[in-house]
């Protein structure tokens, strides 16, 4: 894989944050894989990371994603909205200060879902950035809806739309674990890494993942497939990585070999 392709790097709210607290950032490792992104010096680069313990429990406090049902939920839309903000902020501070071109696009100024999913997407000053090399960074954020009101686009949805929509060479997914295992590796000692799935074989698997904790608002490994599958269709390759350990990203971003997943379409 060459360093040169154009990229999609998702970095999963579980690598930086701590989700078993609230506003919990792990500086150290935003540090790090901003370090990493600005080390491999990619141009075609569009950065998604996930909301972890910001965005969720505000999300999951006021029923974000099942859209607007009482006026009491509009207080929790704008906090998710805030909280993810200031997530964004120390993402773009780690950035900025390791002297990446970075800039900020907030999705909900930009996207608008019908019934959860993405229809409309105001994509001009995003394709303008890339075109000047910038590296335009993303997020799971709270949008409006013309169903629902509003909802929680996952940072999942985002980065296999945007795969799509900009004709990408190559998905990377930082997650907090060494890819896609046929179990829960946290709690099955004896779970089984996959190296290479095809996307029949993704489907397969996507019936024996388990759901998620009810604090992950976006459908934890169990939605980061279902959403993956759009773009491995569309035969645009996804490697699942573990950037909780140093150096990974940094590895993949240059077309190396790491301990991980890799899904094609055949």
């Amino acid at each position: 894989m060459s360093k040169h392709e154009f990229t999609i790097l998702k970095i999963g709210g579980s690598v930086i944050t701590d989700k078993n607290g609230e506003l919990a950032a792990r500086t150290q490792e935003i540090d790090r894989l901003a370090g990493e992104i600005q080390k491999a010096s990619l141009k075609g680069l569009i950065v998604v990371h996930g909301g972890g313990s910001f965005g969720h429990p505000s999300a999951q406090k006021y029923r974000i994603k099942d859209g607007l049902k009482e006026d009491s939920q509009k207080i929790g839309f704008s906090e998710t909205h805030h909280v993810m903000t200031v997530l964004n902020g120390l993402v773009m501070d780690c950035l900025i200060w390791h002297g990446v071109p970075a800039v900020s696009v907030t999705p909900s100024s930009c996207i608008i879902t019908e019934n959860g999913r993405m229809k409309h997407f105001e994509d001009t000053s995003l394709r303008t950035l890339l075109e000047m090399d910038f590296i335009p960074v993303l997020y799971g954020d709270a949008v409006l809806d013309s169903k629902q009101g509003f909802t929680i686009l996952s940072g999942d949805q985002l980065v296999s739309s945007l795969a799509v929509r900009f004709n990408a060479d190559r998905i990377v997914v930082g997650v907090d674990v060494d890819g896609l295992y046929d179990a829960d590796p946290k709690v099955e000692e004896k779970a089984r890494l996959f190296a290479h799935l095809t996307l029949e074989e993704l489907k397969m698997l996507q019936n024996k993942l388990c759901k998620p904790a009810s604090r992950d608002v976006t459908g934890g490994m169990y939605g980061k497939v279902a959403e993956l599958l759009l773009a491995v269709e569309r035969g645009i390759p996804v490697t699942l990585v573990n950037a909780s350990k140093p150096g990974n990203v940094y590895k993949v971003l240059e077309g190396k070999t790491v301990e991980g997943t890799v899904i094609r379409k055949e």
